[in-house]
C-alpha cells in the first residue's frame, strides 16, 4: 500500500480522538476546559496562525514552559504542520538553554511569561531564533511586550496548511542529560513515539475512561510521552497543572475525581507526608505510576497499606526509546520489589556483556534494547550515534540483573547518571563546572541515598595544598552556574579519592563509603 495515501502522525490522532469523542473534556488547566472537539479546532487555529509566520515542514521550534494547556496545543499543531518540537527544561541556565537552541537549529522560542526574560537571553546569544511567541499558562497573566500571543495567532482553521506528511518523518528533538558535558539530541520520529504510545497503552493499561493528572514538567518526555500523549490517544481526560506541590495535588485529584496519576518517588513521598493525605478524598485514584529513580520498599509497602485500592505501575526507561522500555505491573509490586519489570511489548530487551554477548541470569551486564520506539540517531553526532548502535542494540548505559523470570533490576549507571527527584544528572558537567573553583584540586559527583531526592547530588573534593575552601563557596558556585537541579545538596571535604592502580577513579568506593 501506497504510504502516501494515509496518515498516522501525532497529529491524526488528537484529529481522530476528536471525532470518536467530540463532546468529551479532553483539557482541564485552571479556568480553562476544552472538549475534544475544541480542543482539535484550537490546534489547527494555532497551527495555521504559526505557519502565517513561518512554521512549517523540518521547523525548529523550542517550547520553555511550564505545563498549561497552550502547552498541550503547542504540541499537537506543529505536529500538523510538521514542524520539531524542541522541549527546553526550563530549570536551566540561560547559556544551557542557548546551547540547546543552537544545537537544536530552532528558529522559533515558545515561553510563557515568567520565563521569557531567560529565553530572550539565551536566544540572544548566538542562536538563530528569530520569534517568539507567548504561551499563557495556567494562571492568567499580561503578555510580554513584543510578543505575539497564543490567543492572536488562533487563525482561520481553514487556512491551516496541509502538508504531506510521513510518520517516519522527525517529530522532536529531547535533549538528554547523558554523561557529557553537553546534552545530546535525540532525535524521534512520529513512527517512533506513536509506536511508545502503543507500549503504554498496552502495558500500563492507559484507557478511555482516565481521568489523568499530569503534574510533572511537559518538558520531559515521561510527562508528555507517557502519559499526555497516550491519554489523548486513547481519548482520555487531561488535567494538567503546573504547581506539583502536595496540596495542590491531592486538591485536584479530590476535585475532579482524577483516577489516574504519573510521578517520581519523591512526590508520592511528599504526598504520603502531607497532613491532608488522610483527610482528602482520594477514592477514586485507583491507578499510580512511578519511575525517573527507584522506589524505596518500606515507601512501596506504606502507599500500599494506605491506599490499599491503589494499583501501581513502576516505568523504566530513557529518552532515546520515547521513553518507556520495561514495567512493573502492580501483581508483582511486592513479589519484585525495587525491579524495573519486564520489557514491554514493543521493545526487546537484554543485559550483555562487553562483547554483547548475553549475561548468566543474576549476572550485571549493561542493558541494551531493540524497538520500533528508538530514537532516529543523536542529532549532528553520527560518531556517539554509532557507538550508541553498537552490534544492531541499543546501549543504554544503564547496569542491570535479570531474574530467572526475566525482571530486571537497575543496578547501577554505567556512566554515573544521577537521578535526583526524578531529573537526570550528568556527573560530569557538575563536576566540570567545580573544577573552575581555583581552588579545587579532583572532584567526584556522586548520588547518595536521600530521602526526599532518592539521590542527592554529592560533591567529593580534594582541596589544592595549601588553599582553603568551605562547602557553601561551592555550592554558591555552581548554583550561579548550573540549574538548581544540578547544585550539590551535600559537598565532601576529603584527603584522596579513591582509585584502581590504572588512575581510574572508583565512584562506587565513594557511594559505599559516604552512604548511610
Amino acid at each position: 500500500m501506497d504510504r502516501t495515501i494515509w496518515s498516522h502522525t501525532l497529529g491524526d490522532l488528537l484529529r481522530r480522538s476528536a471525532q470518536r469523542e467530540p463532546g468529551k473534556t479532553a483539557i482541564v488547566c485552571g479556568d480553562v476546559t476544552w472538549t475534544y472537539r475544541e480542543f482539535d479546532e484550537i490546534c489547527n487555529r494555532f497551527a495555521a496562525g504559526l505557519a502565517t509566520l513561518g512554521v512549517g515542514v523540518d521547523s525548529r521550534v523550542a517550547v520553555l514552559s511550564r505545563n498549561s494547556h497552550t502547552f498541550a496545543a503547542a504540541r499537537f499543531a506543529l505536529a500538523r504542520l510538521g514542524a520539531v518540537l524542541v522541549p527546553v527544561n526550563f530549570m536551566l541556565k540561560a547559556t544551557e538553554i542557548a546551547h540547546i537552541l543552537r544545537h537544536s537549529g530552532a528558529t522559533m522560542l515558545m515561553v510563557d511569561p515568567e520565563l521569557a526574560p531567560v529565553g530572550r537571553e539565551a536566544a540572544a546569544s548566538d542562536t538563530k531564533v528569530t520569534r517568539f511567541v507567548w504561551l499563557p499558562g495556567e494562571e492568567p497573566t499580561a503578555r510580554p511586550d513584543g510578543m505575539p500571543g497564543f490567543d492572536e495567532l488562533l487563525h482561520d482553521a481553514a487556512a491551516v496548511p496541509k502538508p504531506s506528511l510521513d510518520a517516519r518523518m522527525l517529530a522532536q528533538i529531547v535533549y538528554t542529560s547523558g554523561t557529557e558535558s553537553l546534552p545530546k539530541g535525540a532525535m524521534l520520529t512520529h513512527e517512533a513515539i506513536i509506536a511508545e504510545y502503543v507500549s503504554v497503552v498496552i502495558d500500563g493499561e492507559i484507557q478511555n475512561g482516565d481521568r489523568m493528572l499530569h503534574a510533572l514538567p511537559l518538558f520531559h518526555c515521561a510527562q508528555l510521552d507517557v502519559f499526555l500523549g497516550p491519554s489523548v490517544y486513547v481519548g482520555a481526560t487531561n488535567v494538567i497543572t503546573a504547581k506539583p506541590s502536595p496540596d495542590n495535588l491531592l486538591g485536584l485529584i479530590e476535585r475532579y475525581r482524577i483516577n489516574s496519576f504519573f510521578c517520581p518517588p519523591t512526590v508520592w513521598i511528599s504526598l504520603l507526608r502531607s497532613p491532608l493525605f488522610d483527610t482528602t478524598d482520594l477514592s477514586t485514584l485507583v491507578k499510580g505510576y512511578y519511575g525517573a529513580s527507584i522506589m524505596p520498599v518500606e515507601v512501596l509497602r506504606e502507599l500500599l497499606q494506605r491506599r490499599p485500592a491503589l494499583r501501581l505501575w513502576n516505568f523504566y526507561g530513557q529518552t532515546e526509546i520515547a521513553p518507556l522500555a520495561t514495567v512493573l505491573k502492580p501483581e508483582d509490586q511486592l513479589r519484585k520489589a525495587g525491579s524495573a519489570g519486564r520489557q514491554t511489548i514493543n521493545v526487546e530487551t537484554r543485559v550483555v556483556d562487553d562483547d554483547g554477548r548475553d549475561v548468566a541470569i543474576g549476572q550485571v551486564g549493561e542493558i541494551v534494547h531493540r524497538s520500533p520506539q528508538l530514537l532516529q540517531g543523536y542529532l549532528n553526532d553520527p560518531e556517539r550515534t554509532a557507538q550508541a548502535f553498537d552490534g544492531g542494540w541499543f546501549h543504554s548505559g544503564d547496569l542491570g540483573v535479570l531474574d530467572d523470570e526475566g525482571y530486571l533490576t537497575v543496578v547501577d549507571r554505567k556512566k554515573d547518571m544521577i537521578k535526583t527527584g526524578g531529573e537526570n544528572v550528568a556527573s560530569r558537567e557538575v563536576e566540570e563546572m567545580i573544577y573552575r573553583i581555583p581552588e579545587v584540586s579532583e572532584v567526584a559527583v556522586i548520588g547518595l541515598p536521600d530521602p526526599k531526592w532518592i539521590e542527592a547530588v554529592t560533591a567529593v573534593i580534594v582541596v589544592k595544598d595549601g588553599q582553603r575552601l568551605q562547602e557553601q563557596q561551592v555550592i554558591d558556585f555552581c548554583r550561579e552556574h548550573l540549574g538548581a537541579f544540578k547544585v550539590p545538596r551535600r559537598v565532601i571535604l576529603t584527603d584522596a579519592l579513591p582509585k584502581n592502580p590504572s588512575g581510574k577513579l572508583l565512584k562506587r568506593d565513594l557511594r559505599i563509603k559516604y552512604t548511610g
